[in-house]
């Protein structure tokens, strides 16, 4: 049966190939593989970027180990000053 109203529509777990947020995943997978190649024990941590995808940043502006929390609690809309 087709869907009539688009909200009723599922919204899939990984973006489709070509959007942002696909190249973005992919980024990140390529920056944790990165670690494990390099021996690097990230048990608990989050590969994080020095600067957010979000942001127009990528693997070559260089990434850090650091924990969950502080690696997700940060508000990148707020305001710097």
């Amino acid at each position: 049966m087709p869907y009539k109203n688009k909200k009723d529509r599922k919204i899939p777990k990984n973006p489709p190939k070509g959007t942002k947020a696909h190249e973005d995943r992919m980024e990140r997978q390529r920056a944790r593989r990165a670690m494990d190649k390099k021996g690097v024990n990230r048990k608990g941590k989050d590969v994080s970027h020095k600067k957010a995808l979000k942001n127009g940043g990528s693997n070559k502006d260089g990434v850090t180990l650091e924990s969950r929390s502080a690696n997700r609690s940060r508000n990148y809309k707020r305001k710097k000053k």
